[in-house]
């Protein structure tokens, strides 16, 4: 490895780690949800207008790639990081809370764009140095399926990558942690709709109504046997049902009510049994009661599966780079949430690996909380951890 390209940009990470502060906390205070990053994009973009690399729109929606030293002879490396937030009305008191009212980023993707739009700047300023060429791909809409890695894989996003990498931020993770796990990494995931209808009417006579609450609350009852009954106990499955629609009044039979579940899954053969028991439950429901269903199953992102060479190539580079703000490198186990840069995973050897954010008051709240906060020393752990497997990979 070169030793003076590894020391001066961590040294120039060093001198701009204001900066991601700066950008992250701007970003925090203007989020856009999935699929409509618009000026996201557009601050994106401005950032690189003057630096020496190439920038170009991709995929369907606001993704960007940007390529220093495009036509460089040599291995090519992605970096990979999201710029969405959530539908969530933000409840911190912060200079830099969100001003658009129910958005949010509740999952920490300004950290991933401050983070890697300063590295990115600090390795265009050191290119001549890189063996090799190096892609950053900043991604929209990771949170909403059908994502916006499909699209920009379609519109070349990985053409001649011969690996990539991404990091996110966990507010579950003690800060000064980086930590990651080789093979099977995240859950794979699935959405679906159900509607439910009946026959409404008074409720002091039930007997000429069909009532889809109760249709509705059988149905959620009976998923519970899905997980405990229909898969081996080995196996790693969840089922969630988070909206359950039917509001009403205090004398009416309700006629229809809608469902929105989620399903976590870790291998094929789990997604297809659940699958298939959900159609079964719902069938029986509506025999059951004499309702008419109708289900919308969105089989959607795969499980995220991390090469496990590459994995074990960036731990020890991590490790050996001794960055000062990292205390421990560790295996982070299987983590339950779901990826859409499991897709990259599926076309090119692939490491997505984990910065601890946990605020310093210890005060932990997950993400997708309208409370999530995190510990901005993270971001300098992000780049350096970067940087480190960055300088290595091109030594």
């Amino acid at each position: 490895m070169n030793a003076n390209f590894e020391s001066e940009l961590m040294q120039l990470l060093d001198e701009h780690e204001d900066e991601m502060i700066k950008i992250r906390r701007y970003l925090h205070e203007h989020p856009e949800p999935s699929f409509h990053e618009k000026h996201t994009a557009e601050f994106i973009k401005n950032y690189y207008r003057d630096l020496d690399c190439k920038v170009h729109d991709c995929g369907d929606g606001y993704g960007i790639v940007v390529d220093i030293n495009a036509d460089k002879p040599g291995k090519k490396l992605a970096w990979r990081a999201d710029f969405d937030a959530l539908q969530i009305q933000e409840d911190n008191d912060l200079p830099f809370k969100s001003q658009n009212p129910g958005v949010m980023h509740a999952c920490g993707h300004d950290g991933h764009t401050a983070y890697l739009l300063v590295l990115g700047k600090c390795l265009i300023q050191l290119k001549d140095k890189i063996n090799g060429s190096i892609r950053l791909i900043h991604q929209p809409a990771e949170e909403v399926a059908p994502g916006g890695a499909l699209s920009m894989i379609k519109d070349g996003a990985l053409d001649d990558v011969d690996d990539i990498c991404g990091i996110h931020v966990m507010s579950t993770m003690p800060t000064g942690t980086v930590q990651l796990h080789a093979g099977p990494t995240q859950t794979g995931r699935a959405n679906f709709d159900l509607t439910f209808t009946g026959k409404g009417g008074h409720a002091s006579m039930p007997q000429l109504s069909n009532d889809a609450i109760v249709a509705g609350s059988y149905f959620v009852t009976q998923l519970q046997t899905i997980v405990s009954r229909r898969l081996n106990p080995f196996e790693v499955g969840s089922i969630t049902i988070g909206s359950f629609d039917g509001v009403g009044s205090y004398n009416a039979i309700k006629g229809q009510v809608k469902l929105k579940g989620d399903v976590r899954v870790m291998s094929k053969e789990t997604r297809k049994v659940i699958k298939e028991n959900i159609e079964q439950i719902v069938k029986g429901t509506d025999v059951t009661f004499g309702v008419k269903s109708k289900l919308d199953y969105d089989d959607n992102y795969p499980v995220l599966i991390n090469n496990r060479d590459l994995t074990k190539e960036v731990e020890t580079w991590i490790e050996e780079s001794d960055i000062p703000e990292v205390r421990a490198v560790k295996d982070s186990g299987v983590v339950n949430a779901s990826e859409d840069f499991a897709y990259f995973a599926q076309k090119k050897p692939a490491c997505f690996f984990y910065v601890g954010c946990q605020p310093k008051d210890g005060g932990i709240y997950p993400h997708h909380s309208p409370k999530f906060m995190m510990n901005e020393d993270c971001l300098i752990i992000c780049a350096k951890s970067a940087a480190s497997v960055i300088c290595h990979y091109f030594a």
